[in-house]
Order: structure tokens, then C-alpha cells, then sequence
């Protein structure tokens, strides 16, 4: 399925200051045109900052940033927006994402929803997303007035984490699935399966973890500050899996949730 969602991303989460300039400028040089911030992030004014002095074209770029929950009543979700391009310097965010569904569905998904897809008309955003949503909630938020404009989920995917029926279900409904933590904070650097992938390939387990998310059609968004990290992510979207090499990979999937917090939704 194309997407309009270029890939790789480069994930910004955690990343502050001069570290995340350095990281983005970096990656932009290497050829990434797709970087992924948020309100939360507490990072949106450095990435603006690195995207400016880049001196690359806006056009060229593809910008993603989040609306956190406490912005979704009212005309949170337009203001938060509004704030959120002020510190990235730019007129428009080519992808604006809802970060967490409601908490105890605080506010009606019919009225962020709503704003959300306002914020598009009014020229805020390109496009419209969700992330964090479970397939009940995916479902709910495409029959909202203006939901028929979401372009993707974006959810914690990653070789212990499959998330499968939820990645299939927002497929089959026609959302690309961005997939974010796909080297589960490190964690797949360790395990024997992707280690012995790996060394077929002369490659490295995080290459193999994010080649096999790709295979299932994810747009991956992995977090690195070095180039040459950076560089090894890119070239890691060239590396072919066997289908034996996927199932034992698929095999991986235990479950093992990293974003989790207390307000997240009952997952499916």
C-alpha cells in the first residue's frame, strides 16, 4: 500500500536542545525528508531550529507533530497547533496526530476529531491522524464527522511487541501504520534471534528488527542522535527477509508493551 507517509521518520522523542539540532540536521543530510516531534516532547523550537538552518525547502520536508490530551476540548486541539508551529517557525505541519485518545473518554472523540479535521481545513495541517488507538477506537474515530480524513495510527510496534491485529485492522481500513519504538528502546540489540538474522546478513539485530517491521508495510520512525546510526537505519529498509526469517521474528511477539501509562486505553 503507498502511503503518503515517507520512510523512514526520525523520531525525536527524548531528545532536547543541541542534541536533537545535531540529530535532526544530521539525518536531513543523510536524506531523511521526515521527521516526527510533538507537544510533548518539549522539542518542537530546536527541531524548527535545525529544519531552518538546514536550509532545505519546507516542500521537500514532512513534518509530524501531536496534540497532547489536555488540549482536546474546546478549541485546544486548533490552539495547541497554533502553538505548535510557532515554535516549529512554519506555517503548516504536513501531519498533525491526536497523541493519546481521551482518558476515560473525557472529551467526545466526535469533538477532537472534529477540530482536528478544522485544523485541516484551515490550512494548520496536510493531513490528520490518530495514535494510540486501539481497534475499537480506530473504528470510532473514522465514523466521526471529518474522521474519513485519517491517514494513520501510529503505534508501539516492534518484534516483542507485534501489535498484529491491530496493525491488520487499521490496514484493512486504509490507515498506514506508523510504527514508533522499533528497536524497543534498544532491547532487540540483545536477543539470539535477531543477533543470528543478523550475521546471515552481515547486518545489525536493530537493522533486522527494522526490516522486519517494514515488511509488514509500517512506516518506521526510529529514534538516533548518530550518523552513523542514522545511516545504518536507512540502509536497513534495503535488507530482504525471507519469509522463514519473519516467522521466527513474528515468533518474538511476547507482548512486551514499553508505552504504557496509566492513562493509556484498555489495548487490544
Amino acid at each position: 500500500m503507498h502511503s503518503i507517509i515517507p520512510q523512514p521518520g526520525l523520531g525525536t522523542f527524548r531528545l532536547k536542545d543541541e542534541i536533537v539540532i545535531a540529530s535532526v540536521r544530521s539525518a536531513l543530510e543523510l536524506g531523511y525528508r521526515h521527521i516526527d516531534t510533538a507537544k510533548l516532547y518539549d522539542n518542537e523550537s530546536a527541531v524548527g531550529r535545525a529544519v531552518v538552518s538546514s536550509g532545505i525547502d519546507r516542500s521537500e520536508l514532512f513534518v509530524t507533530t501531536k496534540v497532547w490530551f489536555d488540549s482536546l476540548d474546546a478549541d485546544g486541539v486548533i490552539e495547541s497547533l497554533q502553538q505548535s508551529l510557532s515554535r516549529l517557525q512554519m506555517s503548516y505541519v504536513d501531519l498533525a496526530l491526536i497523541h493519546w485518545p481521551s482518558p476515560n473518554n473525557a472529551v467526545p472523540m466526535a469533538h477532537y476529531i472534529g477540530k482536528l479535521n478544522q485544523a485541516r481545513e484551515m490550512g494548520l495541517t496536510r493531513h490528520i491522524g490518530i495514535s494510540n488507538f486501539t481497534i475499537a477506537q480506530v473504528d470510532q474515530a473514522l465514523a466521526c464527522a471529518g474522521g474519513e480524513h485519517i491517514v494513520t495510527n501510529q503505534i508501539e510496534v516492534h518484534p516483542f511487541l507485534r501489535n498484529q491485529q491491530l496493525v491488520e485492522h487499521c490496514q484493512a481500513r486504509g490507515l498506514t501504520v506508523t510504527g514508533y519504538m522499533p528497536l524497543a528502546v534498544g532491547k532487540v540489540m540483545d536477543d539470539p534471534v535477531l543477533q543470528a538474522i543478523a550475521s546471515n546478513h552481515g547486518a545489525t539485530p536493530a537493522q533486522i528488527a527494522l526490516a522486519w517491521v517494514v515488511s509488514k508495510n509500517i512506516v518506521v520512525i526510529p529514534s538516533s542522535t548518530k550518523s552513523a546510526h542514522q545511516q545504518s537505519n536507512l540502509n536497513a529498509l534495503k535488507i530482504q527477509l525471507s519469509d522463514a526469517e519473519i516467522a521466527r521474528i513474528d515468533a518474538l511477539d511476547s507482548g512486551d508493551r514499553i508505552a504504557n501509562p496509566d492513562f493509556a486505553p484498555n489495548w487490544d
